[in-house]
């Protein structure tokens, strides 16, 4: 038989090793996590990326009629997933709520007028001016701290806004004209990020898609409605598997956003915002070795000036995030 102390020594010896097991199995959670994130991250940001040859795909529908078709169907599929999911109260309750709705509702014209202009552009052969929309987003999203969170910007941020600038002046001169869709596209995603992130937790990801496509739904059923009247659809017109490639539009919209909302609930913003250079690093590989568009030596040395100003940003970024990091580490401690 053992002793009281021998007993008692054996239990002060049980807790540590109890601590220390729950210590590695909380890091390998954290491991696990983080690993799973970054995977949904990529699979988001690379199926964004690759969207360009889909719509080449869906040739000889239009740009009007593919995005019609992707709210349609992305409609469609929704509702599904709602009632696989049962969140049909929650989308009730969306519906219901102004502070919901409201900015929602404004969501869902800007994407409107983002997946046009995307659509026009790989569909016109203008896909490298539509990647150049994507880098130049990050930009776009610092500006919108100045001016509507009247943030301060510092040092590094506000020299990559002027290289940014500057790299727009040289593209236009470049292209004899302003890369109106490279900025549509920019300040489009970029005040559609600002709006969807002012909604908050309000909503999940399912939720905030189908309440965009209700939006949308009627306009973009009245589209193909038009479209089939005056002869101009290829939706019923050019074969079953037309027809089946553009109805798969509604996953390949949620699909991706699915797994966004996955990885952004897995990982901090510093590792998100480095993942998003994946879409329109594929969306210029694609276009340059696939569509074959040209790049002049000039499109060259703007599209190195725009990538000048991400790298900054992206110091930045990581340089704040260390610091914040350090800030944090230093107030548990102090906690402690």
């Amino acid at each position: 038989m053992s002793t009281p102390e021998q007993t008692a020594s054996a239990q002060s010896a049980t807790v540590p090793n109890a601590r220390t097991a729950a210590a590695k199995a909380g890091v390998k959670t954290v491991k696990n996590e983080t690993t799973a994130g970054i995977a949904f991250g990529i699979g988001a940001y690379g199926l964004w990326g690759l969207l360009p040859l889909y719509f080449v795909v869906l040739q000889p529908a239009g740009a009007v009629e593919i995005v019609a078709n992707r709210v349609v169907w992305s409609l469609i599929f929704c509702t599904l997933l709602i009632t696989i999911t049962r969140s049909w109260p929650l989308l009730g309750a969306a519906l219901k709520d102004r502070a919901v709705l409201g900015p929602l509702a404004a969501a869902a014209g800007l994407i409107a007028i983002n997946w046009l202009t995307y659509t026009f552009g790989v569909t016109t052969g203008q896909a490298v001016e539509a990647s150049l929309g994507y880098f130049i987003n990050p930009l776009v999203s610092v500006l919108l701290g100045v001016f509507v969170l009247k943030e301060t910007l510092r040092p590094l941020q506000w020299a990559a806004v002027v290289i940014g600038f500057i790299a727009v002046g040289v593209l236009t001169l470049s292209y004899g004209k302003l890369p109106w869709i490279a900025l549509v596209l920019a300040f489009s995603f970029g005040l559609y990020g600002f709006v969807k992130k002012r909604v908050g937790p309000k909503v999940n990801a399912i939720t905030s898609l189908t309440v965009e496509t209700v939006v949308l739904a009627p306009v973009a059923g009245a589209t193909m409605v038009f479209l089939a009247v005056t002869g101009a659809a290829t939706l019923g017109n050019s074969g079953p598997g037309h027809f089946w490639l553009l109805a798969a539009s509604g996953i390949i919209t949620a699909v991706p956003l699915l797994f966004f909302g996955a990885s952004a609930r897995r990982l901090p913003m510093t590792t998100i915002g480095l993942l998003q250079y994946f879409a329109p690093i594929l969306q210029f590989i694609v276009a340059l070795t696939v569509f074959h568009e040209t790049m002049t030596t000039d499109r060259w040395v703007g599209f190195g000036v725009v990538w000048l100003a991400l790298v900054l940003l992206t110091l930045d970024m990581l340089r704040a995030a260390r610091k914040n990091s350090v800030i944090k580490k230093r107030a548990r401690i102090g906690v402690a």
